[in-house]
């Protein structure tokens, strides 16, 4: 009786250790559950498990009473009360303990460990890429964000094109004009900058489809208001909502490229920002000077030529958004953000489709699984049911801006400062110079075009004209201390012309348009002026003695004979078509001599290019010169391109696309505002600012690292 005793006060014992170890796992998690051997089910309410075939403290001290019971097979006695050995459960904390601390590990070790995951991935992504092959799939890919990047480049023409038009029809002033032509680039270096960020956390398709569908939907608007401020305003949105093609499109199609086609393909998909300027020039030239391809409603709205080129510009970005829609996301994106079986089928559409083009439909997707990185991000959910609309979408919006926020400020941290510093000067000083000359080249053709056409002035001194009737143009005349009496001038046009310390007297003005023509210290007498132009601010220090003004004319009125010129929509044209060669060139070297090199090298040539700006003294010079400078720096632009998108991890490669981008328009701002201020005065400064801007470019930018032959991260 007293063994028996014994038995039980050791079994209690049993039953408070077994509590006791219970209580420190419910502590270390509240989720904890038995998933193996019998465990399967945990009673919270006493810390003991219960499956309904546990035997009674009965029969328990019966068979530990049996007799011929040994010691060295002798069992854990709370196995049958269904308690675990204490060995057990500090087997299972231990296994399970990685998993359950993630929230309390330090942040920079699970960084690390996303970190090198992201390396296992980069390799194996390049391998999956490379057995999927290069083919039908990308080649499709190439055109349709070709497209994208094509209307890219018709945005930063359209306004310069429409300008001369867009002046008359809205009757803008110098300022205006001033603003209308920095206004988009300011919505393109917004756009840049967060379509970047956004397409890192939101995704490249997705984001890319937004940001064309803003621009095509304000261009289209654009060429309907009439008012200057409606128009200004549809031209920001619009250059911020293709803002978004740059960065998107570059990180979008490298993501599908292996390494050995990464440089090259790239490269060649460049070359649709040359053809949008091309297609911008050839639809100005071919549109806006047949101002009859228009309508008016009443005296208030007017459908002129030059918004028919402004809808035609939106084709290209209509177009790539249609076609978008049936294209993929990009799976490595997908793959950093945890979507495994997603990325998956998208990696095996590509593979079959370019199996099949290539005849071996039969090739089988050999990948099983693909290396995710660990997700550090938190993603906050909000079920429908929670709060009102607008709470929840301030949720998800400063969510957002946090992310992409955090994005911004990780490429310049130190492992990318760096480069990040360097590409920055690059970016800038290249914009800087290219923009800023691409400028200067047409308002220098326009120099020189105004002083060829003030030579041939003619003066007319103290010269008497009576009972004569003018019914043709008038141009270029300066008409000093005469007198015109009795005079008629109907249906006539006068261009450039002064008339200075003139009498008109008995004169009749008719249907006549001024341009650029004034009257200055006149004597005008019984005169009368029926449906013209000549408004009151044309008159400077003239008398008036009975005359009479009827009906004149309402609005701006254009002039295509004189405003729109021609040769401004070749030289763009041929502008355009000169970066064909640089392209081809940079396509066929970019993996075989690098990008540094790339960038280096054509950088410095076109410094050198620079100073034969100093024999430009001619309209064909000045058109022979800009054209063997945007051919020898384009070689630049693709290189910086490439580099970009390899030197940064594809969770922030669009974010960082996106800033360097938006500094580059910070520069194409500057470069357009201080070399047209040149014009006239001297060719020194804008020679040697972008000579000096490319050179220390192209010397900076030699000490970036090479990127040919790494994967992307």
């Amino acid at each position: 009786m007293l063994r028996m005793d014994d038995r039980y006060r050791n079994n209690a014992n049993l039953y408070q250790g077994a509590k006791d170890i219970a209580r420190e796992v419910n502590q270390v998690s509240d989720d904890y559950r038995y998933q193996d051997g019998n465990y399967e089910r945990y009673a919270p309410s006493d810390g003991y498990h219960h499956d309904g075939n546990e035997p009674t403290q009965e029969e328990d001290a019966q068979s530990d009473a049996t007799e011929g019971h040994d010691e060295d097979d002798e069992v854990y006695e709370g196995e049958y009360q269904g308690i675990p050995h204490p060995d057990d459960i500090k087997g299972k904390q231990k296994k399970k303990a990685p998993a359950m601390a993630d929230e309390f590990r330090d942040k920079a070790e699970l960084i690390a460990e996303r970190m090198e995951d992201e390396e296992q991935l980069a390799h194996q992504y390049e391998n999956i890429i490379e057995e999927c092959g290069h083919g039908r799939f990308q080649w499709t890919l190439f055109f349709v964000l070709g497209l994208a990047l094509m209307a890219d480049g018709v945005e930063v023409f359209v306004v310069g094109f429409v300008l001369p038009s867009a002046e008359k029809d809205m009757c803008l002033s110098s300022s205006n004009k001033g603003m209308l032509g920095l206004i988009v680039y300011l919505g393109m270096m917004v756009g840049t900058v967060i379509w970047g960020g956004l397409a890192d956390k939101l995704g490249r398709r997705k984001c890319l489809i937004i940001s064309l569908a803003i621009n095509a939907a304000f261009a289209f608007l654009s060429s309907f208001v009439q008012g200057y401020g409606f128009f200004l305003f549809c031209r920001l949105i619009s250059g911020f909502g293709i803002g978004g093609s740059l960065p998107i499109v570059f990180a979008y199609f490298s993501e599908f490229l292996s390494r050995e086609k990464r440089g090259e393909h790239l490269s060649w998909l460049c070359m649709f920002w040359m053809i949008g300027g091309i297609y911008a020039s050839a639809m100005a030239w071919s549109i806006i000077p047949h101002y009859g391809w228009g309508f008016s409603m009443g005296t208030k709205y007017h459908f002129h030529s030059w918004r028919v080129f402004v809808i035609v510009c939106a084709l290209p970005c209509i177009s790539s958004l249609v076609a978008l829609k049936f294209m993929p996301e990009s799976p490595r994106f997908l793959l950093e953000i945890g979507k495994h079986d997603e990325a998956w089928m998208i990696l095996k559409q590509v593979h079959d489709t370019n199996m099949r083009a290539k005849g071996e439909p039969e090739r089988v997707f050999t990948v099983a699984h693909i290396k995710t990185p660990k997700q550090i991000d938190e993603f906050i959910e909000i079920q429908s049911s929670t709060g009102t609309w607008y709470q929840r979408w301030l949720v998800r919006f400063t969510t957002t801006f946090k992310q992409v926020w955090d994005n911004l400020l990780y490429c310049l941290t130190a492992q990318y400062r760096m480069n990040t510093l360097i590409l920055a000067v690059v970016w800038f000083s290249m914009a800087f110079s290219y923009y800023g000359l691409t400028v200067w080249f047409p308002d220098m053709i326009r120099y020189l075009q105004n002083e060829e056409y003030e030579s041939r002035l003619k003066i007319f001194e103290r010269e008497r004209i009576d009972h004569f009737t003018f019914n043709f143009t008038v141009e270029n005349q300066i008409h000093r201390n005469g007198a015109f009496v009795n005079d008629k001038f109907t249906k006539m046009k006068f261009k450039y012309v002064t008339f200075e310390d003139v009498l008109f007297e008995e004169c009749y003005f008719e249907d006549v348009t001024a341009i650029e023509t004034f009257f200055k210290n006149c004597t005008i007498i019984s005169t009368v002026f029926y449906n013209t132009d000549l408004y009151e601010h044309k008159f400077i220090e003239c008398r008036f003695i009975n005359c009479t003004f009827l009906d004149q004319k309402e609005g701006c009125h254009l002039d295509f004979e004189q405003e729109n010129d021609f040769l401004i929509y070749l030289v763009s044209f041929l502008g355009s078509l000169s970066v064909l060669p640089g392209n081809i060139i940079s396509a066929l070297l970019m993996d075989k001599i690098g990008r540094i090199k790339m960038i280096g090298g054509s950088m410095l040539i076109s410094a050198v290019c620079c100073f034969f700006l100093f024999f430009g003294n001619s309209e064909s010079a000045m058109i022979g010169l800009q054209c063997l400078f945007c051919g020898t720096s384009i070689a630049a632009w693709n290189a910086l391109d490439v580099i970009t998108v390899e030197l940064y991890p594809t969770s922030k490669r669009s974010t960082a696309f996106g800033i360097l981008n938006g500094l580059c328009k910070v520069g194409a701002i500057l470069g357009n505002s201080i070399f047209a201020s040149f014009v006239g005065i001297t060719k020194v400064v804008p020679i040697l600012l972008a000579s000096s801007a490319l050179v220390a470019g192209g010397l900076l930018a030699l000490r970036l690292p090479e990127t040919r032959e790494q994967v992307l991260m």
